[in-house]
């Protein structure tokens, strides 16, 4: 969990979050969700950057006030303002009487009673991208069972966010001229391939209808307008998520053997999801199915 780079610096102060990383509170909402769920720890809460060296917290399980909604965290200051600038989970077991940490925030902390605290930040590239906490209301040691579920929630959405990083940069790499955009939707569709194939090993479900929703985002780029189903035209097919996986396969030139390899399929399972798609397309051969689902906005 420690984000240190490889010279053993931490990162460097936080950055004011890039276009296409509006998703990143619901991010934390998620994670702080789910830690509340695998510790039951009296109060879980968290948030995403603001600006260039602060936090707000937005996210909160289990408050009693309404002191921390809101608060602004600076880089530096606090104890989620030194896990950013440490890059690395810190925690305390008496808040209010810690020396290790600066006392900026303890109005607002000692409002809601809090006193044993771990703070986790969010590290994505070697940037803090937000921070999680759990706390206690008394002044015991953390078990390293709660520790331990933080670190692994942060791991999770980090993972989560530098997988919709790649998804919106591969978007991004689409807006110049005509004349790049023809070779730069194979890396696309690449992409496409690896989110969906991603999605079907996360266990977490809404780490995964994350993932989907992305591919489909970068599905919808191919349309002229992606408000296809508003002008007249019949509604799109469903496929269900394996036929669109296979289906992504195809469209990069695989094989049913190569797309069973990729997918931890059978080639007859791969071969089964394929004749299913092709019907739900109206289509007789393999490239006519990808060609309708690329004309539907399924695929890019």
């Amino acid at each position: 969990m420690d984000a240190r780079s490889s010279e053993g610096r931490p990162p460097g102060p936080a950055q004011a979050p890039e276009p296409g990383r509006g998703g990143d509170a619901g991010a934390m909402r998620s994670a702080v969700l789910a830690l509340h769920r695998a510790t039951g720890l009296p109060m879980v809460f968290g948030g995403a950057l603001a600006g260039r060296d602060r936090l707000r917290i937005t996210e909160l399980v289990g408050g009693r006030t309404d002191s921390l909604n809101g608060l602004v965290v600076r880089h530096g200051n606090g104890l989620g303002g030194k896990a950013m600038a440490l890059g690395r989970p810190v925690w305390v077991t008496d808040y209010p009487r810690a020396a290790t940490i600066s006392h900026d925030y303890d109005g607002p902390v000692g409002r809601e009673g809090l006193l044993s605290i771990v703070a986790v930040p969010i590290v994505v590239r070697r940037r803090v991208r937000g921070v999680l906490y759990g706390a206690l209301r008394e002044p015991l040691g953390l078990a390293d069972r709660v520790v331990g579920a933080a670190m692994q929630t942060a791991r999770d959405v980090e993972q989560d966010l530098a997988v919709r990083d790649r998804a919106d940069e591969a978007l991004t790499r689409l807006r110049p001229g005509a004349e790049e955009s023809a070779a730069r939707w194979e890396e696309v569709r690449a992409v496409h391939a690896e989110l969906r194939a991603l999605a079907e090993r996360v266990d977490d479900p809404v780490t995964r209808d994350r993932l989907r929703e992305a591919t489909l985002r970068l599905a919808a780029a191919s349309l002229p307008d992606p408000r296809d189903e508003q002008d007249g035209r019949a509604p799109r097919p469903v496929l269900s998520p394996r036929e669109l996986d296979v289906l992504s396969y195809v469209a990069m030139g695989c094989t049913n053997a190569e797309a069973a390899t990729r997918l931890g399929l059978v080639p007859e399972t791969v071969k089964s999801y394929l004749r299913s798609a092709m019907r739900k397309l109206d289509s007789h051969t393999r490239m006519e199915a990808v060609a309708a689902a690329r004309r539907a906005g399924l695929l890019p």
